[in-house]
């Protein structure tokens, strides 16, 4: 089955670090969450919203989110109806702008899921 609070959780997880939300980015991830990007890895739900509240190169800054996929993967049991997905990922395409509103770079960030907390984040840029 599709898990649209997965998606949604998505989006409220660019909405905290646009607003500077860090009680509200901590709520959203596993305590043991890593971030895979290109220049680095962050490993621990704390040590990534010290990073992201003190250390990011630029913290004014916004990430529109042009479109969510949900990878799906067949569960152990098949309902009758045949609906037997769940959400295991969701993609999410955007870009991250600066203050004024400019492109800094496109971005591909692949979120895994534990329950409802973000465990991983895999970021691609271009």
């Amino acid at each position: 089955m599709t898990r649209p609070d997965l998606r949604q959780r998505t989006r409220a997880y660019y909405d905290a670090i646009d607003g500077d939300d860090y009680d509200q980015l901590t709520s959203l991830l596993a305590p043991s969450f890593v971030h895979n990007r290109p220049d680095r890895t962050i490993e621990g739900r704390d040590r990534f919203v010290q990073f992201m509240r003190e250390e990011r190169p630029q913290t004014d800054t916004t990430h529109p989110v042009d479109a969510l996929y949900c990878r799906q993967e067949d569960s152990a049991v098949e309902p009758a109806d045949g609906d037997n997905m769940e959400t295991v990922e969701v993609v999410a395409r955007g870009r991250l702008l600066d203050a004024d509103g400019e492109r800094i770079v496109g971005f591909v960030d692949v979120f895994t899921f534990a329950g409802d907390d973000i465990e991983r984040i895999e970021t691609y840029t271009h």
